[in-house]
């Protein structure tokens, strides 16, 4: 597991955290050097706004400085695919917009989390990964996507190998993109690591997608992030779940690039949210390690048969 040594308390000892979710418009062609600018121009933008509404860390989509389309980077003869070839993507570019969001967020003071390419060592493929800017402008941990869709992994990319657990103001955030929210072990194991928060962040318009990140918010009791590109935001915006499962912000359904903002609080005495982390998520631990083992009744007929009224 990757743990982003980058504790920040408070030093009246609130935990409190207030996360602002973008949804940024993301290209889709890796050579399009504009399009590249543009979105880091964008992210930036997003940035200022979500330091302006008070909050310390920002969460944008999957690829927000680009996530390459199957068709741009993978077309082979007669409408099939074949491996991308990854030297006609714009490097130079994503590396300065990079640099260019981290200057920005240490300008800020504000954790900037967003998706881009991370090149590897030809002829490896890059991983699609979450970059973690800190309020220090410095690139504090990267998350690589685990969990690939059979053309990720077969035409693209790379896949990772860790979780990513990171600290702010002593929130504990952990991290997913897109097609792992297909995954429960991952948020199952996210819970067993403690965090207070996850951070999914799609490059798809699907509502089922967004459904199911409701669904860890109730199973798991964490707050999630669910950051998706503004042009599938008609569909279902970007927003911020409560321990619960409810919906707390959202973006508007526009199409245009927006935040939703609200608050980590886990003394919160919000009914649903203290609910859901002092009584559902202490108790779904227990009943997973051990609690019913000396209630269990061995020998009683009237138990082992199951085929009695």
């Amino acid at each position: 597991m990757i743990t982003a040594p980058a504790p920040d308390q408070r030093p009246n000892g609130s935990r409190t955290l207030r996360l602002a979710v973008a949804q940024s418009t993301v290209p889709e062609d890796p050579t399009d050097r504009g399009a590249l600018r543009a979105a880091g121009q964008e992210i930036q933008a997003l940035m200022v706004q979500a330091a302006g509404a008070g909050a310390r860390p920002v969460q944008f989509p999957e690829g927000a400085l680009v996530y390459p389309s199957k068709h741009v980077m993978a077309a082979g003869p007669h409408g099939g695919l074949q491996p991308a070839d990854w030297s006609r993507a714009a490097w130079d570019v994503l590396r300065e917009e990079a640099e260019s969001i981290a200057t920005l967020a240490g300008a800020l003071r504000l954790w900037t989390a967003f998706g881009s390419l991370h090149p590897l060592t030809p002829p490896n493929w890059p991983h699609n990964s979450l970059y973690i800017i800190s309020d220090r402008g410095k690139l504090a941990a990267r998350y690589d996507k685990r969990l690939l869709s059979h053309t990720e992994v077969s035409y693209l990319y790379t896949p990772g190998h860790e979780p990513l657990v990171f600290e702010v103001n002593g929130i504990r955030i952990g991290c997913a993109l897109c097609v792992e929210a297909n995954f429960p072990p991952l948020f199952a194991e996210y819970e067993r690591l403690d965090v207070d928060c996850v951070l999914l962040s799609v490059m798809v318009d699907n509502a089922p997608r967004a459904r199911v990140a409701q669904a860890y918010g109730t199973l798991y009791n964490y707050w999630l992030g669910y950051a998706v590109p503004a042009q599938f935001s008609a569909t279902v915006p970007s927003g911020i779940v409560a321990p619960g499962g409810r919906w707390l912000a959202q973006c508007p359904t526009d199409g245009q690039p927006a935040l939703a903002v609200a608050d980590i609080d886990p003394d919160s005495t919000d009914p649903d949210i203290n609910v859901a982390l002092r009584y559902a998520r202490p108790w779904r631990r227990r009943a997973q390690n051990g609690l019913y083992e000396d209630r269990l009744v061995d020998g009683d007929p009237r138990s082992d048969i199951h085929t009695t009224f």
